[in-house]
């Protein structure tokens, strides 16, 4: 008799249920398509009071994927801005509802979305992972106007991770898918990025550049995909040593930026970066510094008024969700209340589904809780990135999460020297002798022999290995 009543409720939910295929239409292509654009554009407002607006419209026809979709889309920006825990509140929201959906092209999107957000935390194997999930579910899907636009995304992902992995022609193989469906010349400046830095043909950079520069022309755009173009071509002539025109085409980025900055505010800092090697190149050594120090300040402000506009309209838009969904779930249950008041077991059997999600939902929420405390704690991350980039503020930040090793190290030798100090620092960090001669300019075998010469200042025995030795230290 229950399975007879659950069948008579099914079809009536079926029946009053949206259209998915209609939905594509008029609900997923216009919420994607302008998020996209506000988005490359750094239009910051008029993203947050899209996915607002297309909310409460989800909400109204009972749409669930809907809401998720605009999770996904302030996710999205709070990885970008840096605002990790923000962005796992959104994704958790969004991973709940889609995991009673069968729209795989509404699950590809999360997952590589998500990948990209796991990737930022620095756990690549992992984001590589929901990178494949994604892949598996942008297969498993039927024909859509969307696949395309994700399947793109999906492609840019693998190929980076493929990189990171020193897979460098399966990521080119990636980059190439991509590039065949994507107009805008964003795979096109990826190619030329990967020609740049792996495989140093300077030829097919230029190639590459071309042709994103065309579609670029093209589609006259000025947003965050020209800002990536412009310093792409800035860094292909500074390879090619052409510093004017990479000083010309940097600024031209720096421009764009100002527009962008809001919702891509930790890109400001690569293009002062480049635009401080064009000017040491040049032998003007007052622009270098002055970039040196926008790079600092750029890499070390997360910019107090701008992150206080957008938590606070995150929390607003958090509390209206809250809100709608609390209005929703105390509609529903006075619906189900008229409704099945003759099927009294069934209405018990979806209270206590209900009181079960709600449990759920709390252990979620702690779990987010914990997560976030976790991922405020970056400072190991942050002294890393400083060493990478040869920033002179390295010192002074490692000293203040080691703070006993240095003095360690001046007890054994008082003498030691600040650069040797510094090289100490990141020998502790465990870098390779390659990765310090890449990330401080000099060659490898000056490297090795800085080694050596710190073996015999402070006493290091042969039979014991630096790196231990190191490692010991507290």
């Amino acid at each position: 008799m229950m399975r007879f009543f659950l069948s008579i409720i099914l079809i009536i939910l079926v029946s009053c249920g949206p259209n998915p295929t209609k939905l594509e239409d008029t609900f997923d292509l216009p919420l994607i398509t302008q998020n996209e654009r506000f988005r490359f554009a750094g239009e910051y407002d008029s993203l947050v009071n899209l996915n607002k607006e297309y909310y409460k419209k989800a909400d109204k026809i009972n749409f669930e994927d809907g809401k998720a979709l605009c999770y996904i889309n302030l996710a999205e920006v709070n990885v970008s801005l840096g605002n990790f825990p923000k962005a796992q509140f959104f994704f958790d929201d969004a991973k709940q509802i889609l995991e009673q959906s069968d729209n795989n092209i509404h699950k590809a999107k999360f997952y590589n979305s998500y990948s990209r957000f796991i990737s930022e935390l620095k756990k690549n194997d992992k984001a590589f992972e929901y990178n494949e999930e994604a892949m598996n579910f942008i297969k498993n899907s039927g024909n859509s106007k969307l696949k395309n636009s994700i399947l793109i995304n999906i492609y840019l992902q693998q190929a980076d991770y493929l990189i990171g992995k020193k897979q460098y022609d399966k990521a080119l193989e990636n980059l190439h898918k991509a590039g065949k469906l994507d107009e805008s010349g964003r795979a096109d400046c990826a190619t030329a990025d990967n020609y740049i830095y792996v495989y140093r043909n300077l030829d097919s950079t230029r190639a590459y550049l071309s042709k994103a520069y065309e579609k670029m022309n093209r589609q006259k755009r000025r947003d965050i995909i020209t800002l990536y173009i412009n310093t792409i071509m800035g860094e292909y002539y500074i390879a090619n040593q052409q510093y004017d025109k990479a000083g010309e085409v940097l600024q031209q980025a720096l421009e764009i930026n100002k527009k962008t900055s809001r919702i891509f505010a930790g890109y400001t800092k690569y293009i002062y970066n480049d635009l401080r090697v064009v000017y040491e190149q040049k032998g003007e050594t007052e622009k270098a510094y002055f970039y040196l120090k926008a790079y600092t300040e750029a890499k070390n402000q997360m910019n107090t008024s701008i992150q206080k506009t957008i938590n606070q309209d995150m929390e607003s838009f958090i509390k209206e969700t809250k809100e709608a969904s609390e209005k929703h779930e105390n509609h529903m249950r006075w619906v189900v209340f008229v409704s099945l008041t003759t099927f009294l077991v069934l209405g018990v059997y979806a209270w206590r589904s209900i009181k079960l999600l709600r449990e759920k939902r709390k252990i979620l929420k702690k779990e987010a809780e914990e997560l976030k405390n976790r991922i405020n704690d970056n400072k190991q991350e942050e002294i890393m990135e400083l060493a990478k980039n040869n920033d002179p503020e390295f010192l002074n930040r490692f000293k203040e999460i080691y703070p006993n090793f240095i003095n360690t190290l001046l007890v054994i030798n008082p003498d030691l020297e600040n650069s040797e100090l510094i090289f100490c620092a990141m020998l502790k960090l465990h870098f390779t002798s390659k990765e310090i001669a890449l990330y401080t300019l000099v060659q490898h075998r000056s490297v090795q022999q800085k080694k050596y010469r710190i073996r015999k200042r402070l006493n290091i025995p042969k039979e014991i290995d630096t790196y231990h030795f190191f490692d010991d230290l507290i």
